[in-house]
Formats: structure tokens, C-alpha cells, sequence
């Protein structure tokens, strides 16, 4: 299940985009100003994001800026600009497509699916590398100092977001989310367990100290 941020100041497309989106199993959480936009996206982990260009606060030109400083999310712009060079600009800020308003709700979805297949499948041989570590995302594995280590699915995928995002502190209910697509429950000790076992297996590399546990919050990764 996708959880989509929806960022846009006009009620009435928010509101059926998100209804559209929920009915293709989407979670939707929506943001009507860039100031609201930016604060939900730091507080949550999502799949994608619509961004709306003209939004009161803040920009979407400059929200994609600093979305893009800490994460490669899959960004989809929703503009009544029409210009090329608007469309230039904004794929070369770091939006990975755009969409000219009015838009038909059948395309966007199309244009999502597009996105997030890309973003959770990669390209063939796609790495993500922090430190010693090296992550293969479309084979789900992971060389640590040169040695290979073997993680679940749900153990990957904990690594791959912490490795995406490393300055990025995640609380144990965003990592949970994330990972396993459902609401967290309160006093789980999935995330805890998942934590220590994955810094068991990294031991004999010597990188299991790249996991740093941040007391009352949750974890983050050493640089």
C-alpha cells in the first residue's frame, strides 16, 4: 500500500485526487501550502509526492529543492504551467515528472504507478553505497566492508531507508510504516528486534556501529 503526500492549495483537486488515490488503495495525506507540505514530509515517510508549483508559504519549486537535499522520493509535479522551460527547470531541480492541469485522474494514476515501480524495483544493477556498506537494490543485497551479509526482506528494506536518508533521524512507528506498509502498533518491539539483529549480522564486518540508536526517538545513521 502506497502512502502518497499530496501538496496542493487547491481544495477541490486535493480533495477528489485523494479520494481518486484511495480508491486505487493509496494512503493519502494532504497538505493545502507548501509550510504544511514541508512539515508533514518531515514528520512522515512516503512512497511519492504531488507537488502544485503556486502553493501560499512556500514554493513547490522550492519544497522539491529540499526534499531533494535528503531523499530521492519519487516527485510528481502538478502545474497549469504549460511553458517548456517551466517543465526543463523543474526535471532539472529534481522532479521526476510533470503533469500539465486540468489533468485526468486515469493518467496521473498511470504516471504514479510508472514512479513508484521505478523507485521500489530500481534499475537493473541500481546500488545505494554509504561507508563500507553497498547495497544492490533490485537484488536486495548488501556487502558490508567487502563481506556479505545476509538480511529478510523486512531487514533490507530497514537498512536500504535508513542508508537513503542517513542524516535523517527515523522513529521506530515511521520505519515500521515504511517498511511493512501498515499502522504501527504502540509498544511494538518489531523495530527494536529488527534493529539488534541486523547489527548481529553486520558484527563481523565491523560497520554494526553504523547504526546509532537516538534515546526517545528512534535511529539514524553514524557519518
Amino acid at each position: 500500500m502506497s502512502h502518497i503526500l499530496i501538496i496542493e492549495d487547491d481544495t477541490d483537486i486535493n480533495n477528489s485526487t485523494a479520494a481518486y488515490l484511495r480508491r486505487q488503495g493509496c494512503i493519502c495525506t494532504q497538505a493545502f501550502s507548501g509550510t504544511e507540505g514541508r512539515l508533514l514530509w518531515k514528520q512522515g515517510i512516503f512512497d511519492l509526492l504531488l507537488v502544485d508549483l503556486m502553493l501560499p508559504g512556500l514554493s513547490g519549486n522550492t519544497l522539491i529543492v529540499e526534499v531533494r537535499k535528503t531523499s530521492q522520493v519519487p516527485i510528481i509535479v502538478l502545474s497549469a504551467r504549460t511553458e517548456l522551460s517551466d517543465k526543463v527547470e523543474l526535471l532539472s531541480s529534481g522532479a521526476d515528472d510533470y503533469l500539465t492541469k486540468p489533468y485526468q485522474l486515469e493518467e496521473l494514476w498511470a504516471r504514479i504507478q510508472v514512479q513508484l515501480r521505478r523507485a521500489r524495483a530500481g534499475s537493473p544493477g541500481e546500488r545505494l553505497q554509504f561507508r563500507d556498506w553497498v547495497l544492490d537494490l533490485s537484488g536486495m543485497t548488501l556487502t558490508a566492508a567487502g563481506q556479505p551479509v545476509n538480511l529478510t526482506a523486512h531487514e533490507f528494506k530497514i537498512v536500504e531507508l535508513l542508508a537513503g536518508s542517513p542524516r535523517r533521524v527515523f522513529t521506530r512507528q515511521q520505519i515500521y510504516e515504511a517498511v511493512w506498509q501498515e499502522a504501527y502498533a504502540v509498544e511494538d518491539k518489531t523495530i527494536t528486534v529488527h534493529i539488534s539483529n541486523i547489527r548481529s549480522k553486520l558484527r563481523p564486518s565491523g560497520t554494526d556501529g553504523y547504526i546509532q540508536t537516538v534515546w526517545g526517538i528512534g535511529f539514524k545513521l553514524t557519518e
